[in-house]
């Protein structure tokens, strides 16, 4: 089974770059996007739906054009879900989910706080709210890929300048600590797994750099995008990529194996 999670920032513009050309390809059995910038009619058509492929798109209510969520799958879901029950977050389109038996595959888009002290704020809302989710999530008994962009890094690992991003958004201690606590660094019993973090311990990639200089370039990224996974689920890891090459968006593509069948 292959995962990708991609933040296309506007898929009609990742489009336009080759995307699904690449993803006609890649042998993926679900593809879970972020940030697709459009409605769904704007995305419906064959440029937009490989052959073989089913699209869910959940898409911003609040303002058109931003922030939207999907998931492309091979099977046809059992059930798709697009809301959890908090109308400013689902509104702005930031969660879908596809049922597969007893699997469940999500592509969630946790904002941003990058551009000043009221989104920041609703970081931290958005964070608390679903804490308790999650660890529900967790406990149901089902096998959960969480697949997305949490615009947060865990550590030093993730990020090219660890010192000098202290006090930005994505690199926030708190922020840090939330997403670690899910992650086990701490007393919980059970917790989510890192896929990547699980599969390379000590290696440091990234899948966003910013736009500004020559980020890119100069590779001073930052690891935002993951695919997290309940511990059953975990075992059956087999790889994981990001791929740098060809360039869709300031985020790069994250693919994850698994072994075994879809559910």
């Amino acid at each position: 089974m292959r995962i990708v999670s991609f933040n296309a920032n506007g898929l009609r513009s990742a489009a336009r770059k080759g995307f699904f050309d690449w993803f006609a390809g890649a042998d993926a059995d679900l593809l879970c996007v972020q940030e697709t910038k459009a409605q769904e009619h704007q995305l419906a058509g064959p440029e937009f739906l490989p052959d073989g492929y089913r699209a869910f798109f959940r898409d911003a209510t609040t303002k058109k054009g931003y922030s939207g969520v999907a998931i492309y799958s091979r099977r046809e879901p059992d059930e798709v879900r697009t809301a959890l029950g908090w109308a400013p977050f689902d509104d702005e389109g930031r969660y879908i989910e596809a049922r597969f038996g007893n699997l469940s595959v999500v592509s969630f888009y946790i904002p941003s706080g990058s551009s000043g002290e009221l989104r920041q704020g609703f970081k931290f809302e958005v964070m608390e709210w679903l804490k308790p989710v999650l660890d529900g999530w967790l406990a149901s008994g089902r096998d959960y890929v969480l697949c997305g962009d949490w615009n947060i890094v865990r550590s030093a690992l993730d990020i090219k300048n660890w010192k000098s991003n202290q006090k930005n958004s994505g690199c926030l201690p708190p922020e840090r600590d939330w997403l670690n606590g899910l992650c086990g660094e701490g007393a919980a019993p059970r917790s989510w797994v890192d896929s990547y973090r699980a599969l390379n311990p000590e290696a440091q990639d990234y899948t966003w750099w910013s736009n500004r200089g020559a980020a890119y370039a100069n590779n001073v990224g930052w690891r935002l995008d993951y695919q997290l996974v309940t511990p059953e689920l975990a075992t059956r890891l087999q790889g994981c990529s990001i791929l740098r090459e060809p360039r869709f968006s300031d985020h790069a593509p994250y693919i994850v194996d698994y072994d075994g069948s879809l559910a």
